[in-house]
């Protein structure tokens, strides 16, 4: 028997399926594959590579400005290209990232703890700069993706939920296994396993992004018809965004959830170290809360079509603050019983997390479809990066800043796993406002800021629909 014929649609595409979700979700889970292991970046630079923490804070704002900067400076050159390529240039470009991606996180983690001082320095940062470069050339053009296989709403909330399941996988898999296998008894990092594990993470990375690239059909149109003379402008591209009130309020609120996911990490794994006194069960803890995002994944497209992404986003970011309060005021003592209030309350957290994440990336498709309505121009590319820009910001901006805050409250890298009960209890209090903030202001970029709620997107879409099919 022949191989069976796929269902088109009205257009001649692959009609849309359940196999656009998995591919789609394939591709963050081979981003996080490299992404995962830089939680563990400020124990090993600074427990295992005797790096001071000040210094490393410094060294990672330096990098991490680079790395933001990376990302509208990769999206306009994507933006910018012409070449007519063989399936896609946004695919194209992923796959170049894929390969460079199977080496370079493991550069972030060479362990040389005897190296001099001056050489550590130099590792840190080349290693980082050439870890983010081929990560930025397949993340960028992989988050432009979503607006281009789907114009359809209940589509792209389907893509967005699948994109947190592929993100939520590609975190649990090295957050449970890892800490049993990079961490010794007394809760001390072991930094030789840690480069090899990121060597093999980059290896699954690569065959999920190939997977990915194999599986994704290309419905939309990416972007309006212009003169081939025409040049990109990535001026005017930044101010089109700076005018894009969805995208910005979708932006805040990642940054918002970034506070929590990135800035605390630090103070989180210190005070499992040291509060808790148990470095492996972190990763139990922390899985079991990403449940509730598995759990609403198969919901989010009927409730996105029934109330809208801007609604039911909302909506968690009210439960987020509700969970903030509790890790801040309730008695979360270092026993088991402090272990599950403090496991209920990231419950909580990670129920209006996964409302959110698993419509995020679809609000920012939505939002490039706003720069469209209202600019004449989608600009996938550099609408995604500058997005991608500030996220970054917040990724090295917040845990630079939290790795100051903690050594003034009385971190010590020579410590290692053993901080003094005072300042192990002062990290306990210090996750909790991390949390609290970031549920904060994420409320402020969805609840406030991003203006397309359903209806407003309904008639987007319509108009769209119009005037594409004027310009054809």
């Amino acid at each position: 028997m022949g191989k069976k014929a796929p269902v088109l649609d009205a257009k001649g595409h692959r009609k849309f399926s359940m196999r656009d979700n998995v591919a789609y979700a394939a591709g963050d889970f081979g981003c996080n594959m490299s992404f995962a292991l830089k939680n563990t970046l400020f124990v090993f630079w600074t427990q295992f590579m005797g790096m001071n923490s000040l210094v490393y804070a410094a060294l990672l704002v330096v990098v991490q400005i680079w790395d933001a900067i990376n990302d509208p400076l990769i999206g306009s050159i994507i933006d910018a290209d012409k070449h007519q390529y063989k399936r896609n240039k946004f695919l194209s470009y992923i796959f170049a990232g894929s390969i460079g991606l199977v080496v370079a996180g493991a550069l972030c983690f060479v362990p040389l703890p005897n190296a001099p001082e001056m050489a550590k320095y130099v590792l840190f940062v080349a290693g980082y700069v050439i870890w983010d470069a081929f990560y930025t050339v397949a993340n960028v053009p992989y988050g432009s993706l979503l607006g281009l296989i789907s114009d359809d709403t209940g589509d792209r909330a389907s893509l967005s939920a699948f994109r947190s399941v592929g993100s939520l996988v590609g975190n649990m898999i090295p957050m449970v296994i890892l800490p049993f296998i990079i961490y010794d008894d007394k809760n001390n990092l072991i930094g030789e396993r840690v480069f090899i594990a990121a060597l093999i993470m980059g290896i699954l990375g690569f065959f999920a992004f190939q997977f990915m690239i194999r599986n994704t059909e290309i419905r939309v149109e990416s972007g309006v018809k212009i003169n081939e003379t025409e040049k990109f402008n990535v001026m005017e591209a930044i101010k089109n965004f700076s005018k894009n009130r969805p995208a910005i309020g979708a932006t805040v609120a990642a940054m918002g959830m970034f506070v929590g996911m990135y800035g605390a990490t630090s103070a989180v794994e210190v005070m499992f170290q040291s509060y808790f006194d148990n470095i492996q069960f972190k990763g139990i803890v922390s899985a079991f809360s990403m449940i509730p995002i598995i759990l609403f994944t198969p919901l989010a497209r009927k409730l996105v079509v029934k109330y809208g992404k801007k609604e039911i986003a909302t909506a968690g970011s009210f439960a987020c603050i509700a969970a903030g309060i509790g890790l801040v005021a309730l008695p979360i003592s270092p026993d088991m019983k402090g272990m599950v209030i403090y496991i209920l309350c990231q419950l909580v957290f990670a129920i209006g997390m996964g409302i959110y994440s698993t419509v995020s990336w679809s609000m920012m498709g939505d939002a490039i479809d706003y720069n469209e309505w209202k600019q004449g121009a989608r600009e996938e590319g550099t609408v995604y990066a500058l997005h991608s820009f500030f996220r970054k910001l917040t990724q090295g901006l917040g845990p630079s800043i939290v790795v100051v805050i903690m050594v003034w409250l009385g971190y010590v890298e020579e410590n290692l796993g053993n901080q003094t009960d005072d300042v192990a209890l002062k990290m306990r209090y210090l996750v909790g406002v991390l949390y609290l903030l970031s549920a904060i202001i994420m409320y402020i970029g969805l609840g406030i800021i991003y203006n397309l709620d359903k209806k407003t997107t309904e008639q987007m879409k319509v108009e769209l629909e119009y005037k594409r099919a004027e310009e054809a």
